[in-house]
């Protein structure tokens, strides 16, 4: 049994020995393999056409040259030629030095012609800006010269020269010279005088001036007639007037009804006095009560807003009345200087006009105790006589206090004046000479005069 045990063991042993022989020989053969994997492959043959060329063989080296001989020590030099050279040294040093000095020299000149024509054009440029702004200046000159006389509009003898062309050259002519008076210049008088649009009854007043001097052979010559008839316009046109209320600084509020027919220039009239006004320094609140013609209230609404002045309108076709209280109420809440109050000016022959215009009156004096102060009539000169016919209906109904006559520039008529202040007794306030507010001008009867026969 123990024999037989043993043997067992025996074969156990020998198989568990082979079993490690083999696993050894197996890890032999990994091993192996695996460095003839990792042993780089050689390349694979090139075709002989595309093989590289061999490497040259290196080509032997170049003997080396033989050095040059030493050069032969130079030969000394004289004492003769030892002081040449020096000389020769010192006349490059001079030269150079010489050379130098030349050129700042011609540095120095380049420099100095600099500077002169520096200054020479900094002085030009004083001269130029000296020379513009003294054109400038001339120039800003005339221009407030030109605006200056702008302002102050046209004078009344440039107005009136087509009258004093008329009526006054006329009457200049036949008085003038040498000339025997008789029935035939007072002919000839009589003819200017009614063909002058002064009216009837202030040309039969003139010619009867001239009869009575020449009957009481107090005008012996046609001078003294002239003179005569000029005294006697003086005297009809300068008629005695109040200051017009609110434009010589009187305190308080004052109202103007400013009245006449359509197309005399009543609308653009009130503008111009409204910035006259305003020029001045008064306030002014203009009130649109013409209601029945809405041009008028837009027309004023540029006036006013040229004039700084401040308007009060109403409703299209509303009560004028009604305007003209509220733009008192307004000029007295406001503090302001002067009210002017548009009307309406439709013909002058309907009597309905004329009872609206009074109604507006009496709301004024309403709105502010004694108000209107001036009640002022627009007259268009160029209807000559007619104005007189228009100034006298409106006197009768409103009473006037002045007359603003327009267009005098524009018309022979201006002797119109003359019949209005002989007839009615109304003084013209202001004339219109032109487009500008500066052409309406206060009326100066002297002037008048002198402008009519100068």
């Amino acid at each position: 049994m123990t024999h037989l045990l043993r043997g067992q063991n025996e074969a156990v042993l020998i198989a568990v020995a082979l079993l490690v022989l083999v696993a050894l020989a197996l890890v032999v053969w990994a091993l192996l393999s695996g460095r003839e994997a990792a042993r780089p492959k050689p390349p694979p043959e090139l075709p002989p056409e595309a093989r590289p060329p061999p490497p040259e063989a290196p080509k032997p080296p170049k003997p080396a040259q033989a050095a040059p001989p030493p050069a032969a020590p130079a030969p000394e030099l004289s004492a003769e030629e030892r002081r040449r050279l020096r000389e020769e040294e010192e006349e490059r040093k001079k030269a150079a030095y010489r050379a130098r000095k030349a050129e700042e020299a011609r540095e120095r000149d380049e420099r100095r012609r600099a500077e002169e024509e520096l200054r020479a054009r900094e002085a030009e440029e004083v001269a130029r800006r000296a020379e513009e702004a003294a054109r400038a200046e001339a120039e800003a000159e005339a221009e407030r010269q030109r605006r200056v006389q702008a302002e102050a509009g046209k004078t009344l003898a440039q107005g009136l020269e087509k009258t004093r062309s008329g009526f006054g050259g006329r009457l200049a002519s036949l008085l003038g010279g040498e000339k025997t008076l008789g029935p035939e210049l007072l002919g000839q008088l009589e003819e200017v005088l009614f063909s002058a649009d002064i009216g009837v009854k202030t040309a039969s007043h003139l010619l009867d001036v001239a009869r009575d001097g020449l009957a009481k052979r107090e005008l012996a010559d046609p001078e003294k007639i002239k003179g005569a008839m000029r005294s006697e316009i003086e005297r009809i046109v300068d008629l005695p007037v109040k200051p017009i209320a609110g434009a010589n600084g009187a305190g308080g509020l004052a109202v103007w009804m400013v009245v006449g027919v359509n197309g005399v220039g009543k609308t653009t009239t009130i503008g111009k006095l409204a910035a006259r006004l305003g020029a001045s320094g008064k306030k002014v609140v203009v009130g649109a009560a013409d209601t029945f013609r809405a041009a008028a209230t837009e027309q004023l609404a540029v006036w006013a807003d040229r004039a700084k002045a401040e308007l009060v309108r109403g409703a299209e076709g509303g009560d004028p009345g009604s305007v003209a209280f509220e733009a008192v109420k307004r000029a007295l809440e406001v503090g302001a200087d002067v009210a002017i109050v548009d009307t309406a000016g439709r013909l002058h022959t309907k009597a309905p006009l004329m009872e609206e215009l009074k109604k507006v009156k009496r709301v004024l004096g309403k709105a502010r105790e004694g108000a209107p102060d001036e009640v002022l009539l627009v007259l268009d000169a160029t209807v000559g006589q007619n104005a007189i016919a228009q100034a006298r209906q409106f006197h009768e109904a409103l009473g006037l206090t002045g007359i603003a006559l327009t267009k005098l520039d524009g018309t022979a008529k201006g002797g119109v004046v003359i019949g209005i202040c002989d007839e009615l007794r109304v003084p013209v306030r202001y004339v219109g000479l032109g487009e500008t507010a500066a052409d309406l001008r206060p009326f100066d009867p002297k002037e008048y005069v002198q402008a009519l026969f100068e």
